[in-house]
């Protein structure tokens, strides 16, 4: 039995850009996890709305979303999300508090276009929650990312 306590830690530069790459590397690591999640629990709950009934044909060009869309959509914005909070994280002494922010008014923008699609109010209803689906995996999963012992 060896009496060594071997606790992998290894001593590095003494320099802030070591920590720095580490919050980067992390937080776009944690955040293409959550955008699979994202667009997974997106995707599952349009299944289940179409499933109970719900058309999504938007009258504008007449077309039903495929679910597909659905996934492409939700993934191709977290991404977004995930650019966003980098840039925060580069740019910001309070990068989370900043995040937070913006992230909130952009899902508030998001809201708009289902209810002046002129669909009909069960397909504006489950659009507007789809909208809030991936919102509530990547918006908390992203800030506690960016969290510093300021924010």
């Amino acid at each position: 039995m060896n009496g060594t306590n071997d606790t992998g830690i290894v001593a590095g530069p003494a320099s802030g850009r070591t920590s720095h790459t580490h919050r980067f590397r992390r937080l776009v690591g944690t955040g293409f996890i959550a955008t699979l999640a994202a667009t997974a629990a997106t995707t599952l709950a349009a299944a289940l709305a179409r499933a109970i009934g719900v058309d999504f044909e938007v009258p504008e060009g007449g077309e039903t979303t495929p679910l597909s869309g659905f996934a492409v959509v939700t993934g191709f914005f977290s991404v977004m999300g995930i650019a966003i909070a980098v840039a925060l994280l580069r740019r910001s002494a309070r990068p989370a508090r900043r995040f937070l922010g913006t992230a909130v008014s952009l899902t508030a923008i998001s809201l708009v276009p289902p209810l002046l699609s002129g669909a009909n109010i069960t397909t504006t209803s489950a659009l507007l929650g789809l909208h809030l689906v991936p919102t509530t995996v990547m918006i908390p999963t992203l800030a506690r990312s960016l969290r510093t012992r300021t924010d």
